[in-house]
């Protein structure tokens, strides 16, 4: 098991994502998250935390992404100490991912 989380670019999580089913959880907030957010990204929240739980192997890879990839970190070295083996941090965050033109869902 990792001690901690690595830092990823957007592209180089997106081919987690396709390569190896990495789950991906956006952690920013509602309002945003609704408006937009990376293709099949699980909104991770205080609320959703225990559903996570359920739906997500510890062995799985997993994504984190915030706005500008600075509180994702936290999360993610959480998740590392909550006992999960693969942890990711996007740098640039969704601003990044947007800018790398990455498959995005909108609610308009």
């Amino acid at each position: 098991m990792s001690e901690t989380f690595t830092e990823i670019s957007p592209q180089q999580a997106w081919e987690l994502i396709e390569n190896e089913g990495a789950t991906l959880a956006d952690i920013r907030d509602a309002r945003r998250y609704v408006y937009s957010h990376p293709q099949d990204a699980f909104h991770l929240t205080n609320e959703s935390y225990g559903r996570f739980l359920d739906e997500v192997d510890y062995e799985e890879p997993v994504i984190v992404i915030c706005y500008h990839g600075v509180s994702s970190r936290n999360t993610a070295q959480f998740l590392v100490e909550q006992g999960f083996d693969r942890v990711y941090s996007v740098k640039g965050g969704f601003d990044g991912w947007e800018r790398s033109g990455l498959p995005i869902e909108t609610a308009y």
